[in-house]
């Protein structure tokens, strides 16, 4: 955990030093609504107390205080391991370790798999020009740009090609990637970033790199010291959210997602919606930044990453280490016994309940649907196109409180199953 040794305190700690900003930023970084509350923030104390003698963790009582105030920084990174499926509560600190230990030897072997190849990963630094021409062809000019590294033979194959065409693009968007942050001061940390996400895309070439994975990964790379358990914890994220950056020749993964809150907004305000559709923006796109990088451009770093820990709380399900790990165990569980639905986050505790077992709604969607909400007047009376509703929603940047954002995205959640289900 990086951090600059903050002592938690009784409540309204300033944990901005957790996270320093670059002083020539300070004015341009929106404001950090997010403070430790005494009470209700998970602190490194009451994490460490869910925790029996053996490693089995209360997930219950961990959920709850989350849901109420989030997490202190100081624990962040371990806690998010938990909430993205990457460790099963009930297992012990023994059998952690020994996955732990597993996923990072193995982690490292990918790291030099990839070395062989480009042997610039896991050097400390990384390339923003391209190594090899579309037809797979060595770019020897671009040697001096890239650390005096380039590609000697031309890439006949497929794959290895494909992925070395993106390595460029992925050194660009790192160069831009939370670059207020003093962390990234550092190039090294900006290497461990291309590296994560330039092994990521080696390893799942269906999927491929797209931009908006660099600011899911970030977090993971400043939250966790070592390089190999930030990258699980990233690759979990993205089990969560790659469906979203996949993309054809026709269609982009989010669609899904916008098609989903074009019906939540239809079913809760029809008015709204026809609005939007009148103005041509009934497919909603102007909302994709929002569902593909999860609000990380409307929030200042450290409310964006309490956002993201809310919702995944809120969305919480005990089953999901088991549902990664062992696959065919997925729908081998009593979910109906309400002593296992305490252990669920409350908005997926909904679905359980109403028997949806199907792939349902992201609270996403619904924190989208609430920002909308918030800005109901002034899109109906204000927006005379699709620009005009771009800048509104523009306006939110810094000015969104997160827990008061999931907090109506669970009222519209409960007003959306309610109508839906007259229909």
């Amino acid at each position: 955990m990086i951090c600059c040794g903050h002592m938690w305190k009784s409540g309204g700690e300033d944990l901005q030093g957790f996270y320093p900003v670059r002083s020539e930023c300070v004015a341009d970084v929106p404001r950090t609504r997010f403070k430790s509350r005494a009470g209700k923030t998970l602190s490194a104390r009451r994490w460490h107390a869910a925790f029996t003698e053996d490693g089995h963790l209360d997930m219950e009582r961990v959920l709850r205080r989350i849901q109420r105030g989030g997490i202190h920084p100081s624990i962040k990174g371990e806690v998010w391991e938990f909430l993205l499926g990457g460790y099963d509560p009930d297992s012990t600190f023994e059998e952690r370790n020994i996955l732990r230990n597993h996923r990072r030897e193995q982690y490292y072997a990918w790291k030099e798999e990839c070395r062989q190849m480009v042997p610039l990963i896991g050097s400390g630094k990384f390339v923003t020009m391209a190594v090899v021409a579309e037809d797979g062809q060595p770019l020897e000019e671009s040697s001096v740009e890239n650390q005096g590294w380039f590609v000697k033979t031309a890439i006949t194959d497929k794959r290895l090609l494909q992925w070395m065409l993106v390595l460029s693009q992925i050194g660009l968007d790192v160069v831009r990637t939370d670059r207020y942050l003093s962390f990234y001061e550092n190039e090294s940390n900006q290497a461990r970033l291309w590296d994560i996400l330039s092994i990521y895309t080696w390893l799942n070439p269906d999927i491929g790199y797209v931009q908006g994975m660099n600011d899911i990964c970030s977090p993971m790379i400043i939250l966790l010291e070592d390089e190999a358990d930030a990258f699980w914890c990233f690759e979990r994220a993205m089990r969560r959210l790659r469906e979203n950056f996949r993309t054809t020749a026709t269609s982009m993964g989010v669609q899904t997602q916008l098609g989903m809150l074009s019906q939540v907004i239809k079913t809760v305000d029809p008015r709204l919606h026809q609005h939007l559709e009148d103005l041509d923006g009934g497919e909603y796109l102007f909302a994709i930044r929002m569902l593909m990088v999860l609000f990380r451009r409307e929030f200042s770093f450290l409310d964006a990453l309490y956002l993201w820990e809310l919702m995944w709380a809120m969305e919480y399900n005990p089953n999901l280490f088991g549902s990664y790990e062992k696959p065919e165990n997925r729908n081998n569980f009593s979910e109906q016994d309400p002593r296992l639905l305490k252990k669920y986050g409350k908005f997926e505790r909904k679905y359980v309940k109403s028997g949806h077992n199907e792939q349902h709604n992201t609270l996403a969607v619904f924190v989208v649907a609430s920002v909308l909400e918030t800005k109901n007047k002034r899109l109906l009376k204000e927006a005379k196109g699709l620009d005009d509703v771009v800048q509104i929603l523009g306006d939110i940047a810094g000015n969104l409180d997160a827990r008061k954002a999931c907090k109506e995205a669970l009222k519209i959640h409960e007003k959306f199953l309610k109508k839906a289900n007259r229909q």
